[in-house]
């Protein structure tokens, strides 16, 4: 820096010689690396149009040039290490006690990055709140939520900023983690007067059409969460579970699907059950009703009065 500049600077701001180095040494560093960080954008978005490349290119040198400049400053301003760990001891006693929410977020940005129980693009439900992850900073990340008032796990619109530090006292759960497919389960029921059976035989058939296939991925991806969880699904065929309800034969199908297409396989299904079951004359659905049973007409014969008690003590009775 020119005498006469540096002159004038110390006179009228009452910055010495050295300062007024480090300053500039400071303002270089900051300039040159932001000038890096554009670049490096700019040749990623010119090699690539995918979405998810991009983004982490962009926080990846989002980091790298967030830790140069922070390495960097300490360097400029405290070269002699040990002013540097008094004053670091200092100011980190003071921030632990004036800032402890945002340290905590930052601890928890950490924790996210090095243990990743998420990463950007995995759907999580996390307290009260579940969406897809769009951002991970370094004090919150962003979900774009599903569920609330949609009546389905389908986007609302919302994205909703979460701190950091909830990932340390909320419970948090992984969708697309370890395997990419959820069970899902979607209940039909039939009136027991119903040929149940045929109509278990039907929902089995549409329940493999519609379930997530078998393939060499899904069975790589099986060995994978069984390395790292005490997790080992034997069978991924669908299956139809029957059980008598109050009402009738209930039919559950269980089967695999992907976690974003769960209210598409939904519908796919209860299209081609009404389909279905509109051509079966001897299935019918059951639904809450109110009815009058005439046990002397309709109950078993064996079980009717007369059976039982004989014609002379029913009309006694």
């Amino acid at each position: 820096m020119p005498e006469e500049i540096s002159s004038w600077i110390e006179q009228t701001f009452r910055i010495n010689v050295d300062n007024q180095n480090n300053l500039l040494y400071s303002l270089v560093l900051i300039i040159g690396l932001l000038l890096l960080r554009q670049i490096v954008n700019y040749l990623v978005h010119r090699r690539t149009d995918n979405a998810e490349l991009i983004y982490r290119w962009r926080k990846a040198i989002e980091y790298v040039t967030l830790f140069l400049t922070v390495i960097g400053l300490f360097l400029i301003w405290l070269p002699d290490t040990r002013s540097f760990a008094t004053y670091f001891g200092l100011v980190s006693a003071g921030l632990a006690i004036a800032l402890q929410d945002p340290l905590t977020d930052f601890v928890g940005w950490i924790f996210i990055v090095w243990r990743h129980p998420f990463s950007v693009g995995d759907r999580i439900q996390i307290g009260g709140h579940a969406g897809d992850v769009v951002d991970i900073r370094y004090f919150q990340f962003s979900i774009l939520e599903i569920g609330n008032w949609v009546d389905a796990d389908q986007s609302t619109g919302r994205v909703i900023q979460i701190p950091n530090k909830l990932v340390f006292i909320e419970s948090l759960a992984n969708y697309t983690e370890g395997l990419s497919y959820i069970w899902n389960e979607l209940a039909v029921t039939v009136t027991f007067e119903s040929n149940w059976t045929r109509a278990k035989q039907i929902l089995e058939a549409i329940a493999a059409k519609q379930a997530a296939p078998k393939d060499q991925e899904t069975k790589k991806q099986m060995k994978r969460i069984a390395d790292r969880y005490y997790i080992n699904y034997e069978n991924l065929t669908p299956i139809v579970y029957t059980k008598g309800v109050d009402i009738g034969v209930r039919l559950t199908m269980r089967y695999l699907t992907l976690p974003r297409k769960r209210r598409i396989t939904e519908n796919a299904i209860w299209e081609d059950v009404l389909t279905a079951f509109a051509a079966e004359p001897e299935i019918d659905f059951a639904y809450p009703t109110v009815r009058r049973y005439l046990h002397n007409e309709e109950g078993k014969p064996a079980l009717r009065p007369e059976a039982l008690y004989g014609e002379d003590d029913r009309e006694e009775r």
